[in-house]
């Protein structure tokens, strides 16, 4: 299950090891030993650029200009 989340600072990427800053958005996943996305498992916490790089995040075109989300 994917959760788009705000950090409250104390919150590491599971990819790039950075610790995610206090209100910068981060993406929470529950993901099985083999990294596909699952209903229960290990939950993953991905920083924005890392949750684009593997697919989990994209921008969309609307009214208002580009949204980030971490949604299909």
């Amino acid at each position: 299950m994917r959760r788009g989340c705000i950090s409250l600072g104390g919150i590491r990427c599971d990819k790039c090891e950075r610790i995610i800053p206090h209100s910068e958005r981060y993406l929470a996943i529950d993901e099985d030993e083999k990294g596909n996305e699952a209903e229960k498992g290990q939950t993953k916490h991905y920083c924005v650029q890392c949750s684009i790089d593997k697919g989990f995040a994209h921008y969309k075109e609307e009214k208002d200009g580009r949204v980030l989300t971490f949604f299909q």
